[in-house]
């Protein structure tokens, strides 16, 4: 039985790499752009291309930006508020929070979380340059927003302790129950720190 021909394989092992793409995905994109008009893959592999050349990382919060530009738009917007840091786990993740129009402080991207069995230690993180920021002097609250998980979780609390002498308020992000969440599906550990995080009404 013969194998498919190495340009359809290496594509399909190229999509297989991407996060939450099995082999079948992988296969079904990669013949849908064998038989797709010539301009849809030109417009992929341009995009693809541009994404590498065009992008760099704001040289203040390490979030992503042009190539051309040295600071983000947030950074660079005398409208936001630096005196409230989120420090956060990902690009991402500040595209997420944006989009609440809820925040109107500047970030910090960590690009990771502490993980010992991967081998990502507090050098491997933007940890440092965080620290340089607030001695600084002008951020009075910093927000650890990294997920809640154990990795975010164990990060978040080495933050904690490496600011502890730096003069500026820590929070956490509250967790809780979601909107239009019933109490019979919520897990534990969500009623758990629901109930620990309870706030006069």
């Amino acid at each position: 039985m013969g194998g498919l021909p190495e340009p359809v394989q290496a594509l399909i092992d190229a999509f297989s790499r991407l996060p939450g793409i099995g082999p079948k995905t992988a296969s079904r994109l990669a013949f849908y752009l064998l038989n797709a008009p010539e301009d849809i893959s030109k417009d992929l592999a341009d995009a693809l291309q541009g994404l590498k050349t065009g992008i760099a990382l704001c040289e203040e919060c390490f979030n992503i930006t042009l190539s051309d530009r040295t600071k983000c738009e947030i950074c660079a917007s005398d409208q936001r508020d630096g005196a409230s840091l989120c420090v956060v786990e990902k690009p991402l993740d500040v595209l997420v929070l944006e989009k609440t129009q809820g925040f109107f402080g500047k970030y910090h991207v960590l690009h990771g979380v502490l993980s010992p069995i991967e081998g990502i230690g507090p050098d491997d993180l933007r940890i440092r340059e965080l620290l340089e920021r607030i001695r600084q002097g002008v951020v009075e609250e910093v927000i650890l927003a990294t997920n809640p998980s154990m990795e975010g979780d164990a990060t978040a609390q080495y933050l904690q302790k490496q600011l502890a002498g730096l003069n500026v308020r820590i929070t956490r992000l509250a967790r809780g129950l979601p909107m239009g969440g019933e109490l019979e599906y919520a897990d534990q550990n969500t009623l758990l720190r629901a109930l620990a995080g309870r706030q006069e009404m």
